[in-house]
């Protein structure tokens, strides 16, 4: 990260970097510094490429061509899957690219055992952008809101975070639509937060187990039908149900073994201000009955794919059961 904040200020570019990792937001944004920095608006010698069906050969095809009255060509490449498999033509040619073309890979997964990778790491700059920890998205948002002349205090902030969740472009849509709605204000307060702020489909579901953990089934279809009305389709619903109780039962089972809030949350992959919340959910359940209602996923989705049952169906039949 350093080098690549030091070549960015700099001007002094390597002639490949890798942007990688679960943070997309972080991915973008250096993304465009990096092309802002190596050849500003120059769209002449700028290309884009993006997706799984992207042609090698037309892109050793152009950084083989000369700049258009420029040093320097710029070819991105995003979402292309190159560092999972089907570089490997790409790896031989950027051993030894043209001295003139700079290349820009911008990817959410990688294989680090992959060809590609290993070429792209030794002869350039790979970075990883992970989701960000408590801490650093706070001191983000705190800098935002400083720069808008607002405050706001400790627990709005943690509110804030609970209901936009640590997706690092989420919360800047999110804290702009605030920054809107309290216009004339310099607090901002929980129930601004509250009121203006979209709730995540991953909150409705936290809420729709906790609702089915305390057999409070009314509430916990009303959350359903409400995601229904949102457009959510019945099968990504049951898709983040199964995850919620899947980590469920990795929680408690840490839980048993003595780990703390922090340390579970780092190994199932929760921000600790997050992971508190999920250890007081799981407590609430038998492990038996968690492993139970995992298990119920999946044959809520074999049942749908082969016919059996009706979607929309199949979901609030799996709701009504745990929450009788």
């Amino acid at each position: 990260m350093q080098r690549l904040i030091h070549d960015i200020k700099t001007g002094e570019f390597g002639r490949i970097y890798l942007l990688y990792g679960e943070e997309a937001y972080l991915r973008k944004q250096y993304r465009d510094k990096l092309k802002s920095a190596i050849i500003g608006d120059d769209n002449m010698n700028y290309h884009y490429y993006e997706g799984k069906n992207i042609s090698i050969g037309e892109v050793i095809d152009q950084a083989e061509t000369l700049p258009f009255f420029a040093q320097r060509r710029l070819i991105v490449i995003e979402n292309s899957g190159f560092f999972k498999g089907g570089g490997e033509e790409l790896a031989s040619y950027l051993s030894e690219p043209a001295q003139t073309s700079y290349f820009v890979f911008v990817e959410t997964q990688v294989d680090k055992r992959n060809r590609l990778y290993k070429t792209v790491s030794s002869k350039g700059c790979a970075v990883e952008f992970d989701i960000q920890d408590e801490a650093t998205l706070k001191k983000w948002i705190l800098g935002m809101l400083k720069k808008e002349n607002k405050k706001i205090s400790g627990h709005a902030l943690d509110f804030l975070l609970e209901k936009t969740g640590t997706d690092m472009e989420n919360i800047r849509r999110e804290t702009e639509k605030l920054f809107c709605y309290c216009l004339d204000k310099e607090i901002i307060s929980e129930k601004d937060i509250d009121e203006i702020c979209t709730r995540r489909i991953g909150n409705h579901i936290f809420d729709m187990v906790s609702a089915i953990a305390d057999k409070k089934q009314k509430q916990a279809l009303t959350l359903y039908y409400e995601l229904l009305a949102q457009k959510e389709p019945p099968m990504r619903i049951l898709f983040l149900i199964a995850r919620q109780f899947n980590l469920l039962l990795q929680v408690k089972e840490l839980r048993g073994k003595g780990y703390q809030n922090k340390v579970i949350g780092e190994k199932v992959g929760l921000p600790g201000f997050i992971a508190g919340k999920y250890v007081t959910q799981a407590s609430r359940f038998e492990t038996a009955r968690i492993r139970e209602a995992v298990e119920a996923c999946v044959e809520a989705e074999e049942a749908v794919k082969t016919g059996k049952m009706n979607d929309s169906i199949s979901v609030e039949m799996l709701i009504v059961r745990y929450s009788s």
